[in-house]
Formats: C-alpha cells, structure tokens, sequence
C-alpha cells in the first residue's frame, strides 16, 4: 500500500512539475526536463534555446513565424516624431539572427539581394547586392507607438493617461522601464494616443523593439505570452483596450535611403509637389514683374504731370 501512494505522490509531482515547465512569454515554445528547458523552433531541426524569464529578442520571433508559416502552422501575423523616423514597410523576413538574438547588421532573407537594419530589424538602407556594406547595427533609441483605442464608455481622464500607459507598459513587458514613457499626447475625436518611449543614446540595457513587437502583436492580432491577456491600459475605473498600432523607428544614426528606390508612385507625387512648388514661384515672380511695372508707370505719370 505505501508503495502504491508513494507512485502516487510521485506521478502528482511529476505532472506538477510539468505543468509549471512552460515559456510565459512565448506560446509556441517547447518546455521539458527538470531543470525545466524552453526552445523554440526557428528551422528545420533547429531548436533556438529560450531565457523566458524575459521577452523573447524579436529576431528569434520572426525567425520562428518564418518556419511556422513555411511549414502551415498559425502565425496570425499580421505622423513621424522626427523627419527621420521610419516604419517597417518590408513586412515579416527570415532573419539572420546573433547567438543572444540581436539582428545581424546585414539581412538577405536568403536571397542575392541584402540590406542593412537597425537593432530592431527593420531596414534603414535600400536594398544591393550581397558586396552591400553594413558596418554596425544601429541601434534603434526611440519609438513612436501610435495607438487607436476602441469606443470607451465614458471620455479618458487625459491628466492620468500618461502614468496608466507607463503602468500598463511596465507590467505587460518585463517589468519594462517606464521611466522611458516621455510623452503621450491624445486626440479624443481620432481615438488617437500617441506614445514617445525613448532611451538614452548608448543604452543598450534595454531593447525598445522587443517591446514594440509584442504590443504590435497584442493590438493587431493575438498576443505571444501564454496569457493571453492584451494591452489594456486602465484610465480611472475603465480598461482601454485598443484597436491598432502604427510603430515609428528613430536611430541613433539616421537611415540612408535614396530616390533612386522609392516607388514610382512615392516620386510622382513628389514630382508633382515640387513643380506646384516652382509653379508657385514663378506666378510670385511674374506678379512681382508685374506691379514693379505698374510702379515705374504712375511714377514716370506723376513726374510727367508735375513738370
């Protein structure tokens, strides 16, 4: 009998013990052993080892939803601070990540044609050849989260809005630094809050683009915690819940892009703003010639009666 309860005790251990072994901050890990081990699969039978007590690097995470949706798995991925600032208009890659899951500084998506991005990834340079010179990763030190809420019951209480969003960020993120929150400016007929979290030029303690992504995930489609909670910051006595995101990258160095890669459409509209600009000009210019004429005519009629 007491071996019967000791295997008892044993199996409810074992099954604890199990159950406690999973990855809180990312759901599609696979955990086992005792000390429990979490890894993620980032390629065909490649298992990338995870430190879960954090967020996952957003190299690794892009890595993983590149293999998941090679292989039909779930992936459900779906106004500038500053002239330099830039969103991700390249879409989801498969990355070349460093063995702690910084991005390298050149990315190819194993194709012949490479570019160079920041510390979140995202590219800052316009495409070459595989000879394209990326000397360092920049790092990316300020992100502009640009946020649409859902219809709220009653008006947001704008003077508590900073503290809730840095509340919210800090407890969804790891603890993030909410400190770094700088700004959030509102726009209540838009919907619109406007988040600027910044870090200091050197600082590389903390990621901002780790905690980009997994807000971008938590907003526009599910979150990768195994909670899955999402974003919801609370103002007052209501939660915020909101409806989606636009993320601007602001580096330490500004990105190098050129005309000769912009779309056509992107330049013809250019084109056009520069020759309404010129076209302006000259109007001035011609209306200028004109009363200028005007002028010196009363002037030579006045002097031709004085006389």
């Amino acid at each position: 009998m007491n071996i019967w309860i000791a295997l008892v005790l044993v199996a409810c251990a074992a099954a604890a013990s199990a159950q406690n072994c999973q990855c809180g901050t990312m759901k599609w890990a696979a955990c086992d052993g005792t000390p429990c081990v979490c890894t993620l699969m980032v390629g065909d039978n490649v298992k990338q080892p995870l430190d879960c007590t954090k967020l996952i690097p957003k190299c690794f995470l892009m890595k993983a939803e590149m293999y998941r949706a090679k292989k039909g798995l779930s992936t459900r991925t779906g106004g500038k601070p500053v002239e330099t600032a830039f969103v991700d208009n390249d879409g989801i890659y498969d990355p070349e990540c460093e063995s702690d899951g910084k991005f390298k500084a050149k990315q190819c998506n194993n194709t012949e044609e490479c570019w160079c991005v920041n510390s979140a990834g995202v590219r800052r340079t316009d495409k070459g050849d595989k000879n394209i010179k990326c000397d360092k990763l920049v790092e990316t030190h300020w992100v502009r989260l640009q946020l649409t809420h859902k219809p709220v019951t009653t008006p947001l209480d704008v003077a508590n809005l900073k503290a809730a969003i840095g509340n919210a960020i800090h407890q969804r993120y790891g603890n993030f630094n909410k400190s770094m929150v700088e700004s959030v400016e509102y726009d209540p007929e838009a919907r619109m809050i406007v988040v600027d979290v910044k870090k200091a030029i050197g600082n590389r303690q903390h990621d901002l683009s780790n905690m980009a992504y997994y807000m971008e995930k938590d907003v526009k489609v599910l979150p990768l915690f195994i909670d899955q909670a999402k974003f919801m910051p609370q103002v007052g006595s209501q939660n915020v819940e909101m409806e989606n995101i636009l993320v601007y990258y602001v580096d330490e160095e500004a990105p190098t892009f050129t005309m000769k890669h912009l779309t056509g459409g992107i330049i013809a509209v250019i084109v056009v703003v520069i020759l309404a600009v010129v076209a302006g000009l000259l109007v001035l210019f011609f209306a200028k010639k004109r009363q200028d004429r005007k002028y010196k005519q009363a002037q030579t009629s006045e002097m031709a009666t004085m006389s």
